[in-house]
């Protein structure tokens, strides 16, 4: 992406995920399915490449739901009817999020509709391939075992044309998308394979509970 001239600032797009021309392009074409026009509470991750989609949905005056980046903060969730006038684009970025958003315990987090996920690449089978932390598939866990989110849950992802590749190996906890959103088209997946039905606690280590304390009181009101 850096050598074709594709990527966007931030720079360098290595080791997050990466900002593309045509992300609004995507943005707006995800806006058009009918996974979006029907929901109500969208959760969208706080990456550059997914601001418009995240503008999308408060413009369209749907509750946004965003992680805070790496989750060391937890949920943030932004009611478009409790910004003032004229901010709904500053609420899209992560600094407006915090702004104007309320960040939520577990106990008080809505179900949601529909899942924004960003991804490094996509294959054609559905399964993405994120930065490296793991952070969509814990925050997809941590919904799932509050019944937040469930198998049906519509999970979209938008990228450039040239993050879709054939296939890439999937882990157990791997999540797979149903739709792929790129600048020029759609690529639906039939899905073959359930999805994690939550946390995956033999993979959470001790230090990843102290930097996201998210985790912990799941892992208290799970009983875990």
């Amino acid at each position: 992406m850096e050598q074709s001239g594709i990527a966007r600032f931030p720079r360098p797009v290595f080791g997050r995920i990466p900002n593309f021309l045509g992300a609004e392009a995507a943005a707006r074409r995800l806006s058009e399915q009918a996974e979006f026009e029907s929901a109500r509470i969208v959760k969208v991750n706080p990456d550059a490449p997914q601001r418009k989609v995240r503008m999308a949905v408060l413009s369209s005056r749907k509750v946004l739901v965003m992680p805070s980046p790496r989750l060391r903060k937890g949920f943030i969730v932004i009611d478009p009817g409790k910004i003032p006038e004229g901010f709904l684009s500053e609420a899209s970025t992560i600094r407006g999020a915090f702004k104007h958003g309320q960040f939520c315990s577990l106990r008080d987090l809505p179900r949601i509709d529909l899942v924004v996920a960003g991804s490094v690449a996509v294959s054609l089978d559905g399964v993405r391939i994120g930065k490296g932390g793991g952070y969509s598939e814990l925050e997809y866990g941590i919904l799932r075992e509050l019944d937040l989110v469930r198998e049906d849950t519509p999970i979209l992802t938008t990228v450039h044309d040239v993050q879709v590749v054939g296939r890439v190996p999937r882990e157990p906890h791997d999540l797979v998308v149903d739709a792929i959103v790129t600048p020029t088209r759609i690529i639906r997946i039939k899905r073959r394979s359930p999805r994690p039905k939550g946390i995956i606690w033999k993979l959470i280590t001790a230090d990843m509970l102290d930097d996201m304390p998210i985790l912990a009181e799941l892992k208290r009101i799970a009983g875990n």
